[in-house]
């Protein structure tokens, strides 16, 4: 039996690489542009798990924000991978334990 993943967590997994690309400068400049890592103002306990900011839209289109909601809403072990690989692996675990658990 083949192991794939359903057509909104494939999109979810294209979503989150190209996130992880653009943030290692792995993407086109254009892409990297678009997104932009949340700095609080005061020190917190999160300042080092790689948020990004979720920017204000006044429209009802989840487009806008798709990159930083997707991005923020993963475990902290896979925002902090070390390389591609790694990412892609732990992203697909994790997709898969969505999936069918």
């Amino acid at each position: 039996s083949l192991h794939w993943l359903p057509v909104s967590f494939r999109i979810n997994f294209k979503i989150l690489l190209l996130v992880f690309k653009a943030l290692h400068g792995l993407a086109p400049r254009y892409v990297s542009e678009m997104l932009s890592i949340y700095e609080p103002v005061r020190p917190l306990r999160s300042f080092c798990t790689l948020f990004l900011t979720v920017p204000k839209i006044r429209t009802k289109t989840f487009g806008d924000a798709a990159f930083s909601r997707y991005a923020n809403s993963l475990p902290e072990d896979l925002r902090g991978a070390e390389n591609i690989d790694i990412f892609k692996r732990k992203l697909k675990t994790y997709l898969f334990s969505l999936t069918f658990m």
